[in-house]
């Protein structure tokens, strides 16, 4: 159909950015303006919107640092969201190089693109890949998910299933959870102490952000006889995905099974209407470096390979 034209993205536009969102085919709730703008003071906003008669049609979301423009640079993922109708890959060339021309006419340098992963497609939606191709674009980065198929999952592995017994051995309970701070730092503890990191976000940021999407962020822990806490997930309810943003468990919850004891109840009790599981990346550094005991261990539960591409255009 094409006949586009381009506009920068403002507040006033928020309303209409997240009706767009909700009604697209490709997007989550990370892409709504409440969760978007929860760090809007460390990343630049350059979103734009895609306009045909003066109507916004599609959306592109994006943030700038210096000469180089990130689609999204504080997200898992960014860049087209498009409706179910009205706009078809020819729709998605023009766009693409319509966004290339504009930032290079305010003096970006580079495009860096994350598309928003397949499994979280309402409907299939690699029109951005293709124009991105179009467009020159090198694949600069991959990160590797582990997805659960619920419609048709793979068997727990003898050790997870090992480590579930074990679990309820131990009478250990699992189900969802309200004590985010009890949660966090068992977390932290835990990235800290195996990684030298802390979590992307704060206490404050993830507690602000639960009480903007009461539906989609939810806690489930495993806790033992006495009722602490030794395990945890939060999860992100994404359109067909239930995504495990953060996993943690303390040594009493990693001598006694709790992991594999809280997804197998997440799986059979907590995915009503999903069509996945996403245990997130185990990758480091774009990609280049597989950790692998992670991966064997979501492995072990049934996880299978998911690409998170990460595309780059020279201006």
């Amino acid at each position: 159909m094409t006949g586009l034209s381009i506009a920068k993205y403002s507040d006033t536009d928020a309303t209409m950015w997240d009706t767009l969102v909700k009604a697209s085919k490709n997007a989550t709730f990370l892409l709504q303006r409440p969760y978007m703008d929860y760090h809007r003071h460390r990343f630049n906003d350059a979103s734009l919107l895609l306009q045909r008669d003066g109507k916004t049609v599609a959306l592109f979301a994006a943030s700038r640092s210096a000469q180089t423009v990130t689609a999204h640079g504080g997200l898992t993922y960014g860049g087209m969201i498009m409706p179910f109708n009205g706009f078809d890959g020819s729709d998605a060339v023009e766009a693409m190089q319509l966004v290339t021309e504009h930032y290079r006419s305010e003096g970006v340098r580079s495009l860096v693109c994350k598309p928003v992963p397949t499994i979280y497609h309402l409907n299939p939606s690699d029109e951005e890949t293709y124009a991105l191709w179009r467009c020159g674009a090198r694949l600069t980065g991959c990160g590797l998910s582990s997805a659960i198929d619920l419609n048709n999952s793979c068997r727990f592995n003898e050790n997870s299933r090992r480590n579930c017994k074990k679990a309820a051995k131990n009478g250990v309970k699992t189900g969802a959870d309200t004590a985010i701070d009890e949660f966090w730092k068992i977390l932290t503890d835990t990235l800290n102490s195996r990684h030298g990191v802390n979590p992307v976000h704060s206490l404050e940021e993830i507690s602000m952000l639960q009480g903007r999407f009461t539906d989609e962020i939810r806690l489930f822990s495993t806790r033992d006889a006495a009722g602490r806490m030794v395990a945890g997930t939060l999860m992100f309810f994404a359109g067909p995905v239930a995504h495990a943003q953060y996993i943690a468990a303390s040594d009493e919850g990693r001598a006694t099974g709790a992991l594999p004891a809280l997804f197998d109840h997440i799986i059979h009790y907590e995915c009503t209407g999903r069509r996945y599981l996403d245990f997130g990346i185990s990758t480091e550094q774009c990609g280049q470096i597989l950790n692998e005991g992670l991966h064997h261990q979501k492995y072990g539960m049934g996880g299978r390979g998911v690409a998170y591409p990460t595309f780059t255009i020279d201006l």
